[in-house]
């Protein structure tokens, strides 16, 4: 078995004894008639139920499912602790193509599997589900996040992401230029969809410049017949190396900080929506030896998270508004833990986090 980098990987052995392990609880959901096969990983629930996303993709294997699933749901333990929610790391995925197997009957066969673990864990979209799946699911499963407003929930999440990320670039700002203002800075934003054009809006109303990329010509187009101002580069590679650039805002795709991109890297500050920026471990350090502040992303990007938890209360977008804009305070916190501990955010975050969760586990 391999993982997603086409690794070996022993699955068993990743889940007890790893640093990458340590999970409560893996689920295998199939069901035959509906075609449905699906991991439901549960990381730490010191805090609270686990929250995550339901990721519907194509895997290669069973195994590299097995594993993203593991690694999803870690990550989710870290973000849901450093945004302050009383909700632990969980995450599913369904294996296969949701082009050619998604059907009503899977996805209410999925929520079945969902509810049969008693609220331990509250699903929500992620790649591959929408929010018209999220209905579905709710039909048989009450512990489902993501919704319709129709029925129930809060819609799209993107605003509030963007709004997050936005505070995590203010911070960045503060910490770096003693201001918390993107004002005549430069910011460049790579992939310009359903959070990057949100983001766009917050920057050009704060004074930025702002320099944008997307593969997708009508999202650029989007953007660019509302706000002729905003400069437009050929793809990312171009944007990263771009004069004079502030803050680079990755927004599409993981991976964005590599061994290739952060040699090249002309900002002093990254801050974006993208989920897993860091290609692998050691990317953070070779960041911070080059002195550009990098706002850890699972940080940032979490204003999406904090609505669809919000939705278990009953949606309120200006309480769910106050509880992102403490973004801003928590980046601040991390980079204050980092220069102290003499290590990059990154690591410091992951401290925070895990003293979060310790703490919870000691009550």
């Amino acid at each position: 078995m391999t993982d997603v980098t086409g690794a070996p990987v022993d699955v068993l052995h990743t889940l007890f004894h790893s640093d990458q392990g340590g999970h409560e609880q893996v689920v295998i959901c199939q069901d035959r008639a509906t075609g449905l096969k699906a991991v439901i990983a549960l990381h730490n629930t010191a805090l609270g139920p686990g929250l995550g996303g339901t990721r519907f993709y194509p895997y290669a294997t069973e195994a590299e499912a097995v594993a993203d699933a593991l690694n999803l749901s870690r990550g989710m333990s870290y973000k849901n602790a450093l945004a302050g929610l009383d909700h632990g790391g969980g995450k599913a995925v369904i294996i296969g193509d949701p082009e050619k197997i998604k059907t009503e009957q899977l996805l209410l066969a999925y929520g079945r599997f969902v509810a049969s673990l008693g609220g331990r864990y509250v699903t929500a979209c992620d790649v591959g589900t929408y929010v018209a799946d999220m209905d579905v699911v709710a039909r048989e499963c009450r512990w489902t996040t993501g919704r319709s407003p129709e029925n129930g929930g809060a819609g799209d999440s993107s605003v509030l992401t963007a709004f997050g990320v936005f505070q995590g670039m203010r911070a960045s700002a503060q910490h770096l230029w003693g201001d918390p203002t993107l004002r005549g800075r430069k910011v460049g934003v790579a992939g310009v969809g359903k959070v990057g054009h949100h983001l766009v809006e917050h920057l050009l109303a704060d004074g930025a410049e702002v320099v944008i990329t997307d593969v997708r010509e009508e999202s650029v187009r989007r953007i660019t017949d509302l706000h002729p101002e905003v400069t437009v580069v050929a793809d990312t590679e171009t944007l990263i190396r771009a004069e004079g650039l502030d803050v680079y805002a990755p927004c599409a795709l993981g991976g964005a900080l590599n061994d290739a991109t952060v040699p090249v890297l002309t900002a002093k500050v990254v801050c974006g929506a993208a989920n897993n920026q860091l290609a692998h471990p050691g990317v953070e350090k070779d960041l911070a030896d080059r002195s550009v502040l990098y706002a850890p992303d699972y940080v940032v990007n979490a204003g999406g998270v904090i609505q669809v938890a919000d939705e278990l209360q009953g949606f309120d977008f200006d309480r769910c508004k106050a509880k992102a804009t403490k973004i801003f305070d928590t980046t601040l916190e991390i980079f204050a833990r980092a220069k102290a501990d003499g290590i990059p955010p990154a690591a410091a975050a992951d401290r925070i986090a895990e003293q979060r969760m310790a703490e919870a586990r000691g009550r």
